[in-house]
């Protein structure tokens, strides 16, 4: 078998909907295996999967085991020669996995690869590729000091600006909302570090390899789509797990240091209350609501909702807001993000619908927990 998507879900039922069925038409011309393995999710997720893909290996755990240790269950039960460790949060489209497989393939020294991501209204995400998070590294990401100097290698490393979102290259860290490897590679390192409960996870799997001698890959020719925080709202308790999380892998790898647990500490305060600020200029109120459907649906649902049967029919009025809503059935997910990567601006954001359960979700910033309407509740 060629490859195995492990794909971790704990309470994004509607997010892990979406996912899967991205999943399936993203293997159809692959020897590949889908395992879904679900937390103890209290929503019906477990429900969803057995009714919507009951050909889907599916692990139901009785409690919460955390994030390493959930793919770590997950991994065990995998066939494929190379794994993809996959967020339930995520989007990929029809070529992603051939793309990035035939990219490993030529590597002789293949560590991990990741890709490019994208968040839910189409802007890059910094996070798909990093640098080895040390005291400096890591000071120059709390004060900003990347944003200032972007072009020195003595503070651009934290998100690897040696490369541009658009240029494929050796990188440290990968994130693990998307991370492919072999699976022999894996179970070398000894998968993700069970003692690390979440967020720094993905730096440790990452560094790992690098220590065997492997070189980790950011592949910017395929587009995934990571509606980032939907797994985990961003307040006060993400903050301070997060902070303990990147202790967790300095004392780990590096000598314990005061002064970087100090500078946790204040980023930690710098990053809550940027949040807060943030919080305070996210509501969006569309003027228009766009539906892309072949099919010429009616729903109810925004503000004056138009369909359009294809893309090029759209002309963005600059001083408008609109809402544009992607039926998957009637377009695949690589048109899908290919127009939404062409056509992102700031007066536009993006929604997927899913005619079958009948439901429509997106969001409107990185870090915003996603929009989800049931339409068939406002029937």
């Amino acid at each position: 078998m060629q490859l195995s998507v492990i794909i971790l879900n704990y309470n994004v039922r509607y997010f892990l909907e979406l996912c899967v069925s991205s999943v399936h038409k993203a293997i159809a011309n692959l020897d590949a295996e889908i395992i879904v393995v679900d937390n103890n999710s209290s929503d019906d997720s477990c429900a969803m999967m057995k009714q919507q893909f009951p050909t889907v290996q599916f692990i139901q755990n009785n409690d919460n085991v955390g994030f390493p240790k959930g793919n770590n269950i997950g991994v065990a039960k995998a066939k494929g020669d190379y794994i993809c460790i996959l967020n339930p949060d995520t989007v990929v489209a029809e070529d992603t996995f051939e793309k990035v497989l035939a990219f490993a393939q030529k590597q002789s020294d293949l560590g991990i690869v990741g890709c490019k991501l994208i968040d839910g209204t189409g802007n890059f995400l910094p996070e798909s590729k990093r640098g080895i998070p040390t005291p400096w590294v890591a000071f120059t990401k709390i004060f900003g000091l990347y944003t200032w100097f972007p072009k020195s290698m003595l503070f651009n490393k934290y998100y690897a600006q040696h490369l541009n979102e658009n240029q494929s290259g050796k990188v440290d860290i990968l994130v693990g909302a998307f991370m492919v490897m072999k699976r022999e590679l894996y179970l070398d390192i000894g998968g993700f570090d069970e003692d690390c409960f979440m967020y720094s996870d993905d730096i440790d799997l990452s560094y790992m390899a690098l220590k065997k001698g492997k070189s980790n890959y950011y592949f910017h020719e395929s587009t995934v789509i990571h509606y980032k925080g939907e797994s985990t709202v961003r307040d006060g308790a993400y903050m301070k797990r997060f902070r303990e999380a990147m202790q967790f892998f300095y004392k780990k790898h590096f000598r314990q240091s005061i002064l970087f647990d100090w500078m946790m500490l204040l980023g930690s305060i710098v990053f809550s209350i940027i949040k807060k600020n943030q919080q305070l200029n996210r509501p969006f109120f569309p003027n228009e609501t766009i539906l892309f459907s072949k099919d010429l649906v009616s729903i109810k649902y925004g503000v004056g909702v138009h369909t359009y049967t294809k893309f090029e029919a759209l002309t963005i009025n600059p001083t408008s807001n609109y809402e544009l809503v992607f039926d998957v059935q009637s377009f695949s997910f690589l048109e899908i993000i290919t127009y939404m990567n062409k056509i992102k601006a700031k007066n536009i954001t993006f929604r997927m619908f899913l005619p079958k359960s009948n439901f429509i979700l997106g969001s409107n910033h990185a870090n915003d927990r996603g929009i989800i309407t049931n339409l068939s509740k406002l029937e």
